[in-house]
């Protein structure tokens, strides 16, 4: 980076300005840390090679926070006129128009968004030119209570139910893999083939979920309502619709000590130490060059297999 109040980086073929690169975006990162918006692009010119498999072709819901994390935020899906030429763009259909979402697809547009305080990505469940068609599947697992510091025994609960959710889906013969959220739980992940809708992939969620609140149901709910979940583990599988988003492998959030959002093995998912938080922009790089979601996902799968085998646990 060059000096001043505006600063330009590389970022694979080009140049991308960082404006107010000393801006404090993470006053309390704990034991004296503090993130700037300079460390934030940092952390994604190092990491976008890892991630950037995961965001490309996929409109983003951006969540920016322009005075940073104790400040306001702002969600916008509309690109803005005076974003670059070069960010790719989708055009997407809505009731009274369309909304113009930006695309990451290179590593300049992952710097420029860091620049423009984007915390974090959330990502939509399919890509371009077959947006009615999700090519991925999520459980989302919510804890009812946030563990106090984010760590070790309140999230075996949520580490517990991952094993469960991945029995299932053996079970049920699809691939799975884990990640923690870099908020409060964790999401398990199934690759599909994009062959069925988000109905259709919404309702097997649901169904697979179902089975599993059936079999404890005093430790997992799909109450959508908070108020009826009581103190048990929320499968949450509403970010299987059309326009829903889930947050992107290897974003930041924008809480405290800025924690990422950090794909893991299956192993690693009976080390007692793990939380949601267990990685931050200072050491995410090093769980991102292990590449621990490397053959565990494989191609995708069509559901149609899976579904009579569900459905043959669930009776009917």
């Amino acid at each position: 980076m060059s000096g001043g109040q505006v600063r330009t980086v590389r970022a694979g073929r080009r140049s991308v300005e960082v404006h107010r690169p000393g801006k404090v975006l993470f006053p309390d990162g704990g034991e004296g840390a503090r993130y700037t918006k300079e460390d934030l692009v940092e952390y994604y010119r190092s990491v976008a090679v890892f991630m950037l498999p995961y965001l490309r072709g996929r409109p983003l819901m951006l969540e920016r926070h322009p005075d940073g994390v104790d400040g306001p935020r702002f969600m916008q899906k509309n690109t803005p006129a005076h974003y670059p030429e070069w960010i790719t763009r989708v055009e997407v259909a809505k009731e009274d128009g369309t909304v113009r979402h930006t695309v990451c697809d290179d590593s300049a547009t992952l710097a420029f968004l860091a620049d423009q305080a984007c915390l974090p990505l959330h990502r939509w469940l399919s890509r371009t030119g077959r947006l009615d068609r999700p090519d991925l599947m999520i459980f989302d697992l919510d804890p009812a209570d946030r563990p106090a510091d984010g760590f070790g025994g309140g999230f075996a609960v949520v580490r517990e139910a991952a094993r469960r959710v991945r029995g299932l889906l053996d079970e049920l013969r699809l691939p799975s893999a884990a990640m923690t959220t870099g908020s409060r739980g964790l999401h398990v992940v199934v690759p599909l083939d994009g062959r069925h809708d988000f109905d259709e992939v919404r309702a097997f969620a649901r169904d697979a979920a179902d089975v599993l609140v059936a079999e404890h149901p005093d430790r997992y709910t799909t109450a959508a309502r908070r108020q009826d979940r009581g103190d048990r583990l929320y499968l949450d599988i509403g970010r299987n619709a059309y326009a829903q988003t889930a947050v992107a492998p290897f974003t930041v959030r924008a809480l405290p000590g800025a924690p990422v959002a950090v794909p893991i093995t299956w192993d690693q998912l009976d080390d007692p130490d793990l939380g949601p938080r267990r990685w931050t922009i200072e050491n995410a790089l090093g769980q991102a060059r292990t590449r621990p979601w490397s053959g565990a996902l494989g191609r995708g799968r069509a559901l149609g297999p899976a579904r009579r085998r569900l459905d043959a646990l669930r009776g009917v």
